[in-house]
């Protein structure tokens, strides 16, 4: 039988960040059964500093070591709980790695995660960061979201509306030492409503002569666009894109977009902002390309910070905040990073 948990000290974390920079916890928990995560909290070692909770670590930076306890699932368990002909629901996870769920959705015919395909990390980060692309956030599928309340010592179960979500954010950010996701219940389509105006997707399709396209067709020419765009974490470190992009009053983007023709700028959160592309703003300001030793921003992608090497977590944020510092010089513009980032301050 499977023990419920186990518990590591002095453990590395280098193996479990996609930038590949060495960090430590004084304490790492490994839980393969959610049911047991109470237990797990209570024990003396887990209430040593504040708790990190550790998906497969592509949404983080490691400026420093992890300030307390680590935590991080194991289980991998996916299930449909109920369908008819049009939709269906699955309960999924937290430990679930992302791009395993979505191809297990698509292979039973279930629809609507396509236009997610090869994002790294788990389902349990999911939510938590309100993941997108293409056109497509994960908050729009998220039925419920389980979790253990550390605050009221109780199980949750949040719906979406309780969860928040924003651009980037739900209420799992606003409350970061408040909740641990264990588990997500999505509601998913027999019938796809494809999401193909997003830039590149038709181009892509059209590529692998694809005219009347399935859902994983989508998933097909996202994962082609991605491979070629981003570097893969196993060969470079990198946590995918490092900046969000930033949504902007509309007087502000018509004025940048006079100043600077050929800014790309999509809808915002309304119909008076609008999101303007950071990869162009770090592009145009010379970063593409950029290496010094070995932290450098991706040939292939502006967005993308890279580990050559041997570069540590504090040689990669000063890196990008000197990206940031000349963006806010040339366009006035600040751009923040999307991963979180452990031991020190934006």
């Amino acid at each position: 039988m499977t023990r419920p948990y186990r518990l590591l000290g002095h453990a590395s974390l280098r193996t479990r960040n996609t930038f590949g920079v060495e960090a430590h916890a004084h304490w790492l928990a490994e839980v393969h059964d959610s049911h047991y995560l109470p237990e797990v909290l209570a024990l003396p070692e887990m209430a040593s500093g504040p708790l990190m909770v550790l998906g497969g670590g592509s949404n983080l930076l490691f400026a420093g070591d992890a300030e307390g306890p680590v935590l991080s699932f194991v289980s991998r368990q996916q299930l449909i709980l109920e369908q008819d002909a049009d939709h269906a629901r699955i309960r999924v996870d937290a430990g679930t790695p992302w791009h395993a769920l979505v191809m297990w959705s698509l292979e039973r015919g279930l629809c609507g995660l396509e236009n997610l395909a090869l994002i790294p990390g788990t389902t349990g980060a999911a939510p938590i960061q309100n993941i997108g692309a293409y056109g497509v956030e994960v908050g729009e599928f998220v039925h419920a979201v389980e979790a253990w309340d550390r605050r009221g010592q109780q199980w949750r179960r949040l719906s979406r509306e309780d969860c928040a979500f924003g651009y980037r954010d739900s209420v799992f950010k606003h409350e970061p030492d408040r909740y641990v996701v264990t588990a997500v219940e999505m509601d998913l389509l027999r019938q796809p409503a494809l999401r193909l105006d997003y830039a590149g997707i038709g181009e892509e399709l059209q590529a692998m002569n694809v005219d009347r396209p399935t859902a994983l067709d989508v998933a097909s020419a996202v994962i082609h666009i991605r491979q070629r765009k981003l570097p893969d974490p196993v060969v470079v470190g990198n946590a995918g894109s490092f900046f969000k992009n930033p949504i902007l009053p509309l007087a502000q983007v018509e004025a940048l977009q006079a100043a600077h023709p050929g800014l790309p700028a999509f809808r915002g959160d309304s119909a008076q902002t609008r999101k303007i592309s950071a990869a162009w703003l770090i592009e145009t300001c010379g970063w593409k390309g950029h290496r010094d030793g070995d932290t450098g921003v991706s040939a292939a992608h502006a967005l993308v910070l890279v580990n050559h090497g041997q570069a540590t977590g504090p040689q990669l944020l000063a890196l990008a905040r000197r990206i940031a510092e000349s963006v806010q010089a040339r366009f006035g513009v600040a751009i923040e990073p999307e991963p979180r980032i452990i031991g020190a301050r934006w």
